[in-house]
């Protein structure tokens, strides 16, 4: 390696001008957990309130020194090169830099979780984007931002903005000098109601990271869940990629509708996709798609037709695939650079998943079952039709007769339905806040060799392969 990846026109490129691919996936829960990726309920940070007090500090801090350690190492690393893949997102939790109590001091322990991944992706020729998923008081509405709220409060708080600007200062002056960090994405999917305020964020942020690094990309996510560029200037910010967020409903557990790749599923497919790149095509800058790919059934969440449902969206997956192949927004056929969602998880998304005879499945399968069939987890959502039906359904249908047509959707973002805002409220947060003890009550008794094994599961060692999925990946180029 000679120099720093830059953007050029449409096309990323090397230190010699040589267009790159960047080809990839999300590190996912390892420094930013989310409910569905390792199996517990709600929010990371109550989660982790709970299991403190629950374990005790000492158990506590052993259990996450050991699966901070484990969930990612050369063999990781080894593996994902393998895969014909040159790029790793790294999704990070701002509570590894900040404590909220006090949002101007940054804890250097979190660019040591850092650094031992982005050092161990160099050792085998991968590039990182660093991927900020959370921030105070939440960029979002949803619980991948550890926001225990339904609303995006990071927006309304400019002390909230101006500790994030420093954070960011301070990663890019660690990170200033490291040429196998493709650049630098502040901000996950933000979701700002009246959209201008993430733009001036953008526009902050871009001259902090500028003081200290002139090098790095910057991987800016539309707003709207990374969807919507209608407020960016119409002049692009410097050596930066617009990122985008290219998710298919027909990959997910509640869609009505099985894709079998017919001329119309397929031009809906493309439609979205360009749909998303309209702005991006005009501002002349790269596309890069830093989230996609379905949920795959599992006989160890107890699915039914598994394999027909898997051969359904490993057809939508093909297809998209295809549509990134000649996906550059100048039009001249060449691909876009994309990063799947995600590498490792207990089998939902994962090229790699923690396998069924692990200590971490074996001891926590009655919580993962009564989990699944209360559907406390949106992104896989498939509640017991016996509680969706006496239990949600009543309050989805109360709640669409009182509410005016006209007034269902006044609530931002407006592509969630009504009855998302219920199952928001009502399971993710509410439901999830109190049944987040009974997880960690799994590991009240265990014994530190016990946890040491809990958190072994998620080691490349002890792990499954989804085979099908990684050879698609491994062909596209």
């Amino acid at each position: 390696m000679s120099g720093f990846l830059r953007v050029e026109g449409t096309k990323i490129v090397t230190a010699d001008d040589t267009p790159i691919v960047l080809r990839g996936a999300a590190s996912g829960g390892h420094l930013n957990m989310e409910n569905f990726i390792t199996g517990y309920a709600g929010h990371e940070t109550e989660q982790k309130e709970a299991m403190l007090e629950v374990m005790g500090k000492a158990k506590f801090d052993f259990f996450w020194d050991r699966f901070y350690e484990y969930f990612w190492t050369d063999k990781d690393s080894e593996f994902f090169a393998a895969c014909n893949l040159n790029c790793l997102r790294i999704p990070f939790n701002h509570r590894h830099f900040l404590d909220d109590r006090d949002l101007t001091r940054i804890d250097p322990n979190g660019f040591k979780l850092l650094d031992r991944v982005v050092e161990s992706c160099a050792r085998f020729g991968i590039y990182t984007v660093l991927d900020l998923h959370t921030v105070p008081g939440g960029q979002n509405q949803d619980w991948h931002s550890d926001n225990g709220t339904h609303r995006a409060q990071f927006w309304d708080y400019g002390h909230f903005q101006d500790s994030i600007i420093n954070l960011w200062k301070h990663i890019a002056a660690h990170y200033r000098d490291n040429v196998w960090v493709a650049g630098y994405n502040p901000l996950n999917e933000p979701a700002d109601p009246h959209h201008t305020r993430l733009i001036d964020f953008y526009t902050r942020v871009e001259k902090a990271i500028r003081e200290v690094d002139a090098n790095h990309i910057l991987f800016l996510d539309g707003n709207t869940y990374a969807a919507d560029f209608s407020y960016f200037p119409v002049k692009p910010y410097p050596n930066s990629v617009y990122a985008i967020h290219d998710y298919s409903k027909y990959g997910f557990p509640a869609s009505e509708e099985v894709y079998t790749g017919t001329p119309e599923q397929k031009a809906k497919l493309l439609r979205s996709y360009e749909r998303k790149i309209t702005h991006i095509k005009a501002a002349n800058v790269p596309v890069w798609n830093g989230e996609w790919g379905p949920v795959y059934a599992s006989e160890m969440r107890n699915d039914s037709n598994v394999e027909a449902v898997n051969s359904s969206r490993y057809r939508l997956m093909r297809d998209q695939l295809a549509i990134y192949k000649t996906g550059d927004p100048s039009g001249d056929g060449a691909p876009i650079s994309w990063s799947i969602w995600l590498y490792k998880d207990i089998g939902y998304q994962g090229l790699t998943h923690v396998s069924p005879d692990s200590k971490w499945y074996r001891h926590l399968r009655p919580w993962l079952d009564k989990k699944l069939s209360l559907g406390l987890d949106r992104w896989g959502r498939n509640t017991d039709p016996e509680i969706e039906r006496t239990v949600y359904q009543p309050v989805k249908d109360h709640f669409v007769e009182v509410i005016a047509e006209k007034y269902q959707k006044m609530s931002y973002p407006k592509t969630w339905q009504t009855t998302d805002y219920i199952d928001r409220v009502l399971r993710d947060i509410l439901l999830s806040q109190y049944l987040v003890w009974e997880f960690a009550e799994y590991f009240r008794d265990l014994s530190f060799e016990e946890l040491d094994e809990m958190a072994a599961s998620f080691k490349f060692e002890n792990i499954c392969h989804r085979d099908e999925l990684i050879q698609h990946l491994k062909d596209w180029i």
